[in-house]
């Protein structure tokens, strides 16, 4: 397990990780820093703590907005799949349907034999 050195609003923190995630960590830690610039670029004096808050608020809602994105796509994406299912169930009823009304036809001309 590796530990990275990661600097957030001018605070270093040691966090573990796994081996070869050092990278994403360091990534992850600018995310981080990048929000918390943002927060304070407007101007308005905050605490340690209430900055983090506000922070995490903000990652939280990136990542509900990203999930619903992410939702939509998926249905969109899944249009095209629906409309090839519901295409085949259809020609399986109507390949059914001909063949019963090709089996009523046989039965028909049986009863009509004398």
């Amino acid at each position: 397990m590796a530990q990275v050195n990661v600097k957030i609003n001018g605070y270093s923190y040691t966090v573990g990780c796994e081996d070869g995630q050092e990278a994403h960590l360091f990534a992850m830690a600018s995310q981080v820093e990048t929000r918390m610039d943002s927060i304070k670029s407007l101007g308005t004096s905050t605490s340690e703590q209430r900055l983090l808050v506000l922070t995490a608020l903000l990652l939280a809602d990136e990542l509900h907005d990203t999930k619903i994105e992410l939702e939509q796509l998926r249905v969109q994406l899944s249009k095209p799949a629906r409309a090839r299912a519901e295409a085949k169930a259809e020609a399986d009823v109507q390949r059914r349907a001909a063949k019963l009304a090709e089996q009523a036809e046989q039965i028909a001309n049986l009863l009509e034999q004398p």
